[in-house]
């Protein structure tokens, strides 16, 4: 009895709770922007919807599992770790299917085909979880001596191997989530500021090489759309502009209260926002519940930040402190680049927005993460003394 009262004191049910609930949310958002497609099919849920229902609610049952798993023992398979998510990843350029219209984006890998269904997983959402792992394991060892050269390189070779075969199945968003969880996990672990400076110098100076050599012409065209629409034809820039668009004008046209749920104009007419119960989920946060809805669910989203900074603060273990900031960058860049993209303020990458988009691999894996930090707050947690007693202590009363 003990024990159990012990383990329900060591979970860490704000976090929990708050994640839950903030899936909740997010799974009635999805259902308002695919609630005519299951209308007109007949169905209650729509496939994505239903995807995401069963890929969260497995999520929070595998979080709440791995929380109880001390993560040092976690850390100590790290190499088995990286084995597993670089095979997932590297498989996808064997086996790795695309959409229709980005035949180069061979990001998804299926796992289950059943005549005319065929689930799909996304190995870069997983390997975000193992690079928790691995590369906290990686600072931790050479955490006296981070700041020399040898172990810079080192570690950015480590995160650059995940980095560059994400860039090559043509995941940029998903990419730039790993080089900021990268930095973000350097900055934390004490590495001087001049190695940044260093850092972006040779990224500005790179720049030429890495828009000609590295980015895809889509990918070129749709960052022009945003900050230089001169460069491109009309045709090309309304079709490349035409869904963070939409989108923007859906946003507006909510308002301070927004349209109400189930009742947005852009987003309950099949011709609205393309992907909005992805990508461009907030579109429908911003249509129906307006202003007011998409600040109360940024500030729950940095709620689950800070909370999971503060899990990290508190780490007795620097592999500890490390999977939480690691996390927190994760969710906090998907964040940044998700609302970005949908006020057209950023270009559109593909990126879901945390708890929130549809999608079974981003629903599942990120409570992963979100295991890891819980196991490190259960593990760092100070618990009472019982059963305490001093033996062989002299005293005038003996």
């Amino acid at each position: 009895m003990e024990k159990l009262r012990n383990a329900v004191k060591g979970t860490d049910f704000i976090l929990y709770f708050i994640c839950i609930l903030t899936s909740a949310f997010g799974c009635l958002m999805v259902y308002s922007a695919t609630r005519n497609d299951a209308i007109k099919n007949g169905l209650l849920l729509d496939r994505e919807c239903l995807v995401m229902v069963l890929a969260a609610a497995i999520g929070i049952v595998l979080c709440l599992i791995i929380s109880f798993i001390d993560y040092n023992s976690i850390v100590r398979i790290w190499i088995l770790v990286a084995g597993v998510c670089l095979a997932l990843v590297g498989s996808l350029f064997i086996w790795g299917e695309a959409p229709a219209d980005r035949p180069d984006a061979r990001c998804w890998l299926p796992i289950i085909e059943t005549g005319s269904l065929t689930v799909y997983f996304q190995p870069s959402e997983l390997a975000k979880a193992g690079f928790l792992v691995t590369f906290a394991a990686h600072i931790n060892a050479v955490r006296q001596e981070i700041n020399s050269v040898n172990n810079i390189l080192l570690l950015t070779i480590h995160a650059f191997i995940p980095i560059g075969l994400i860039i090559m199945t043509d995941d940029l968003g998903s990419a730039i989530v790993f080089a900021f969880m990268f930095m973000g996990m350097m900055f934390m672990a004490g590495l001087r500021l001049r190695y940044f400076a260093i850092a972006v110098g040779a990224v500005l100076a790179a720049t030429p090489l890495l828009w000609t050599k590295f980015l895809s012409s889509f990918h070129r065209q749709r960052i022009l759309a945003i900050y230089y629409p001169q460069a491109l034809s009309e045709s090309v820039y309304e079709a490349r502009i035409y869904q963070q668009q939409r989108a923007v004008n859906a946003i507006g046209s909510g308002g301070f209260f927004g349209d109400g749920l189930f009742k947005g104009t852009y987003t309950q007419s099949p011709s609205g926002i393309p992907v909005n119960e992805s990508d461009m989920v907030f579109s429908v946060v911003g249509e129906e519940l307006g202003f007011l809805g998409g600040f109360l669910l940024l500030a729950v989203l940095t709620l689950i930040c800070v909370r999971i900074m503060i899990t990290g603060r508190k780490s007795a273990t620097l592999t500890g402190s490390i999977i939480c900031y690691g996390t927190a960058f994760m969710i906090a860049s998907q964040v940044v680049m998700n609302i970005g993209m949908c006020l057209k303020l950023l270009p559109c990458i593909g990126i879901t927005l945390p708890f929130i988009s549809a999608g079974g691999s981003a629903n599942l894996c990120i409570y992963l993460a979100i295991g890891l930090v819980m196991s490190v707050y259960r593990y760092n947690r100070q618990t009472g003394v019982s059963n305490f007693r001093f033996d062989g202590i002299a005293t005038p009363f003996d």
